[in-house]
C-alpha cells in the first residue's frame, strides 16, 4: 500500500512540476540549462530499470543514467527532476514538453522515430513470453485459445497487435497492473522487454521464460522532441564520452546485475558508446 501511496504521489508531483512550463517552449539545450535542472521522464514501476524504492526515492539503470546526465549539464546529479510516465504516454510528454528527455525503458522503433528523435543506443533488447511454471506454452503457436496479457504502449503490444491479431489478449496502462493480472490468472502468459521479465521470473519463482527471445533485436534509447538537434548531440557525445569509463557496465552492476540470474552477463544487454 505504501509503495502504491508514493507511486502516486509521484505522478502528482510531476504533474504539478509540468504545469510550471510554458508547453510552447522549445527543449533547447539553452532551455535546459535555464531552467537549472533537467526534466527526465522514467518509470516509476518497472523495477530494476525505474521503480520507486521504500524510501520514495527513483532508483534503477536508466535512472543511474539520468542522474549522470544532471551531473555532466550541471556539475551535480541532483539537477534532475523525474517525471513518472506510463508506457503509452512516453512520446506524448515529448511532444507536450512535459520532458526534455525520456530514459522510460524506450526501444527504438520506426514508427517512434517518425514522431520523436533518438540519441544513440545504451542497452540491447528484444521481447519474451513468461507463464506459470506448469504451463505447457512454449511458443507462439500455444497461445492460441489462451489469453496474452500485455502493456498498453510497449512492442510487446505493438509485435503482437501487427502480426498476432486473432491472439486474445488483455492490455493494461501500468506495469504494475499487467503482471498483477498475470498473478491473479487473468491471463495465460504475459509478453514484454526480456530482460525485464528475466528480472521478474526471478524474484517470482512460480513463473517461468515461456520464449527468451522474441521479434526484433531492438535498442533501448534516450528520446527527445523531434528535431531538437543541440539536445540530440549532447546525449550523442555523452554516450560515445561515457564509453571511455565503461559507464554503462558499471551502472549494470549497480542496478541490473543482482537482479538476474547468473546466465545473463552484462554484454547480453550493454551497449557502450552505441555500438551495437
Amino acid at each position: 500500500m505504501k509503495k502504491v501511496f508514493l507511486y502516486f504521489l509521484m505522478i502528482f508531483s510531476s504533474l504539478a512540476l509540468s504545469a510550471c512550463f510554458d508547453s510552447n517552449n522549445a527543449n533547447s539545450l539553452e532551455q535546459i540549462k535555464k531552467n537549472g535542472f533537467v526534466r527526465i521522464g522514467v518509470f516509476g514501476d518497472k523495477p530494476p530499470f525505474g521503480y520507486i524504492d521504500e524510501k520514495g526515492e527513483n532508483q534503477g539503470y536508466d535512472i543511474y543514467f539520468a542522474k549522470r546526465i544532471a551531473k555532466e549539464l550541471f556539475g551535480d546529479e541532483n539537477k534532475v527532476h523525474f517525471v513518472l510516465v506510463e508506457a503509452a504516454n512516453r512520446v506524448e510528454f515529448l511532444k507536450s514538453n512535459k520532458v526534455d528527455i525520456i530514459l522510460a525503458n524506450f526501444t527504438k522503433t520506426p514508427q517512434r522515430e517518425e514522431q520523436v528523435d533518438f540519441a544513440l543506443p545504451y542497452m540491447k533488447v528484444s521481447l519474451g513470453v513468461v507463464v506459470p511454471k506448469d504451463s505447457t506454452i512454449s511458443k507462439i503457436e500455444d497461445l492460441k485459445d489462451k489469453t496474452l496479457l500485455l502493456n498498453k504502449g510497449t512492442t510487446a503490444d505493438a509485435y503482437f497487435t501487427e502480426n498476432y491479431p486473432d491472439i486474445k489478449t488483455l492490455k493494461y496502462d501500468q506495469n504494475t497492473e499487467t503482471f498483477a493480472a498475470l498473478l491473479d490468472k487473468r491471463g495465460d502468459a504475459l509478453s514484454h522487454d526480456n530482460t525485464l521479465l528475466f528480472a521478474w521470473v526471478k524474484n517470482h519463482p512460480d513463473f517461468k521464460m515461456a520464449i527468451k527471445d522474441l521479434g526484433n533485436h531492438d535498442v533501448i534509447a534516450p528520446a527527445i522532441k523531434k528535431g531538437d538537434t543541440q539536445l540530440k548531440e549532447f546525449l550523442d557525445n555523452l554516450i560515445i564520452k561515457l564509453s571511455n569509463e565503461q559507464f554503462f557496465h558499471k551502472d549494470y552492476e549497480a542496478t541490473l546485475k543482482d537482479h538476474f540470474s547468473s546466465d545473463i552477463n552484462a554484454e547480453d544487454v550493454v551497449i557502450e558508446g552505441g555500438k551495437i
